[in-house]
């Protein structure tokens, strides 16, 4: 079966894709690479810089070195390293949040995101506009910052985290979809369709059944 590698710059992220991969494509071989100083890093800096692109492709590159057939990226703070990334292997490389946009997209042309994440939302947003502009509809993003909720969650405080996502996603009530912003955030999936009416979407199941998607199409070339 395909190697799947993904690529995790916080150790919260790694669950929820092990079970969207459980759930949607358990012939799939995962393997988990992890350095949790990116995120660390990247949370010190305004903005992405040459020196942490090149080190994410470095660490995207070791991926590919151990037999992927496709790489799946679970932190959404890295979009242009995603993209360079994706210039220098020849396998698919996917972005965490691609396939959730899509589907967001779909509902309406208003979107709301609750993110926990503070650095990961501008490359997000421009992630989300590029997307949008590629696939000709109309759509615009609002986001809430959750702030502390991830700090809760790296201590290991999964219900606090769930229940300071889902306060704020009122908020986002009169829109036509929210979307959890990160992999980390999907545990707070259930609490926040609790409060809200519209469509909540999460992006590791939606990755998952595009990372298959490209792997079939590859095969069949």
């Amino acid at each position: 079966m395909p190697r799947i590698v993904l690529l995790h710059a916080t150790p919260v992220a790694m669950q929820p894709i092990q079970t969207a991969f459980a759930e949607r494509w358990p012939e799939a071989e995962i393997v988990n690479l992890l350095d949790d100083g990116l995120s660390i890093d990247r949370a010190r800096e305004s903005e992405l810089t040459e020196a942490m692109i090149e080190r994410f492709v470095a660490f995207g590159t070791y991926g590919y070195r151990m037999g992927a057939d496709g790489i799946l990226v679970t932190c959404s703070a890295f979009g242009p390293a995603i993209d360079r990334l994706i210039e220098a292997l020849p396998i698919p490389v996917l972005k965490p949040n691609e396939a959730m946009f899509q589907a967001a997209i779909a509902q309406g042309g208003r979107v709301g995101m609750l993110a926990t994440f503070g650095p990961s939302v501008g490359t997000m947003t421009e992630e989300f506009d590029d997307f949008v502009a590629r696939s000709g509809r109309p759509a615009s993003l609002n986001t809430v910052l959750v702030a502390d909720a991830i700090d809760l969650l790296k201590g290991g405080d999964a219900e606090s985290h769930n229940r300071l996502v889902a306060a704020r996603a009122p908020e986002l009530g009169d829109h036509d979809a929210i979307m959890l912003a990160h992999f980390s955030t999907s545990r707070a999936a259930e609490a926040v369709r609790a409060v809200v009416g519209v469509p909540v979407l999460t992006a590791p199941h939606a990755a998952v059944d595009r990372m298959r998607e490209m792997i079939g199409a590859r095969a069949g070339a």
